[in-house]
């Protein structure tokens, strides 16, 4: 069975509390319950982290090598300026998917710029917590190879 980590990074553990007219009225438990049994619809296990520590996610990327056939990330505001989070990202030899809640290109000019993702298979943006099962959805098609396979 394909296993994916999902890392959700600072301050999304105040999902449903926090700027509900930006990142909508679902809560971090309610997200990850629907990531796991949308998972196991497709035959994925799911686990899923939060840290607002940024060392704390780099040590999650690096204990799932070896554990995880994927990960998806919401580095949160580590997006914008964490080289030591996307040096994290590099060192590992597993396909991450850097995903946002809100369209960070049409915000504030600091969040347009995404250090992290360079390093990442590929990133979806603005889509809510749909976002997630997105990714979700990117990798099983990977893993069934009924989607382009290009590396970007």
């Amino acid at each position: 069975m394909i296993k994916v980590l999902v890392l959700h990074g600072p301050n999304l553990n105040r999902l449903g509390k926090r700027e509900t007219d930006i990142y909508g009225q679902m809560t971090l438990e309610k997200l990850n319950e629907r990531l796991v049994s949308k998972g196991r619809e497709w035959g994925i296990e799911v686990q899923c982290a939060q840290s607002n520590i940024e060392g704390e996610l780099i040590d999650f990327i690096h204990q799932a090598e070896g554990e995880f056939d994927y990960i998806i990330l919401n580095p949160g505001a580590f997006t914008h300026y964490s080289y030591a989070l996307r040096d994290g990202i590099a060192s590992v030899d597993i396909p991450v998917v850097e995903v946002h809640l809100s369209n960070v290109h049409s915000r504030e000019s600091f969040r347009h710029t995404s250090v992290t993702a360079p390093v990442c298979r590929g990133q979806i943006v603005g889509f809510g917590t749909l976002s997630y099962e997105l990714a979700l959805a990117a990798i099983s098609a990977w893993v069934q190879g009924s989607a382009d396979d290009h590396k970007g």
